[in-house]
């Protein structure tokens, strides 16, 4: 895995993972508050002195949350994150976007949780996607870095063709729209959303099945942020601000409708070396595996 990891730094380093996008990582001058609020428990949200790092934090009372003032349908979603570090067991950090402000019946969600572990094992990042309330499309990867050690890029693009969840640049899941004539009927592509993040305790399932619960002890438990950058469609009713009859958003041209060639390389990578679950491949679960997994990600 070293020598590959290796590759992927020079790649980074010489801009060919994401050929279609362009440099889109904020230059940290936006202030928390100009693009969130906090959801709950502010006295568990702090910033550093000049406003550029954000702090959330989990005790035994409450952990802390926040979403973005807009909501949006499509486009590129980015955020630096520095996850909880040492025995984290039991916490799972979220960022994610979702059409409601709760857990509505019939929201529509994209979601990156880190699930937290013991001391020396492994984080794992779970991804699912919701479609009017309903989920159960989780796919689990170990990463090739250690993520509570310094910030690492966690992004979702998102267009009517395909959604990619990325780490760093790289593409750790890709879940297609259509395929030729088939299409996905489990795509949420009409509801905008909001984007969220927020610290909490999940000791009932979060860490080995819930085998290993929260050592509070240990509280509070901090994951840290900075450098929010969207480059998206902003909804504002009736109809989305973006329309227009004569531009076109990078993130919905051509190029970015599939993975590169590069990517595919590296997504190839990804599925041989780090995922550790798949939904589609999970026939005890479900007897008949939802339809979109005969969609290819490759087209």
């Amino acid at each position: 895995m070293g020598g590959r990891f290796s590759l992927l730094v020079i790649l980074l380093a010489m801009g060919t993972l994401m050929a279609f996008c362009p440099t889109l990582e904020a230059d940290g001058s936006s202030l928390f508050l100009d693009n969130f609020d906090i959801m709950w428990s502010e006295d568990h949200f702090k910033t550093s002195v000049d406003g550029k790092v954000w702090y959330l934090s989990l005790d035994k009372d409450t952990g802390c949350g926040f979403q973005t003032k807009q909501r949006y349908r499509f486009g590129w979603f980015s955020m630096k994150l520095k996850l909880v570090a040492g025995d984290s067991a039991g916490v799972v950090t979220a960022y994610y976007m979702c059409s409601d402000t709760g857990a509505g019946p019939k929201r529509d969600e994209l979601d990156f949780e880190f699930l937290g572990n013991r001391t020396g094992e492994p984080y794992l990042i779970q991804t699912n996607v919701y479609k009017d309330g309903v989920g159960g499309r989780e796919m689990r990867h170990i990463l090739w870095f250690d993520p509570t050690e310094d910030f690492h890029s966690y992004s979702i693009l998102w267009n009517t063709h395909q959604i990619v969840f990325f780490v760093d640049r790289v593409a750790m899941r890709v879940y297609k729209n259509s395929n030729s004539d088939k299409p996905n009927e489990f795509f949420p592509n009409e509801k905008p959303m909001y984007i969220f993040s927020s610290i909490w305790n999940a000791d009932e399932w979060a860490t080995r099945g819930g085998l290993e619960k929260t050592d509070w002890k240990k509280a509070p438990f901090v994951s840290t942020y900075k450098d929010f950058s969207v480059d998206a469609c902003q909804w504002e009713d009736p109809y989305p601000a973006c329309v227009s009859t004569t531009t076109q958003k990078w993130w919905d041209q051509y190029d970015a409708w599939h993975l590169s060639d590069s990517q595919k390389e590296d997504y190839a990578w990804v599925l041989r070396n780090l995922v550790i679950y798949d939904y589609c491949k999970d026939a005890e679960r479900y007897t008949t595996l939802p339809s979109e997994c005969g969609l290819s990600p490759w087209d």
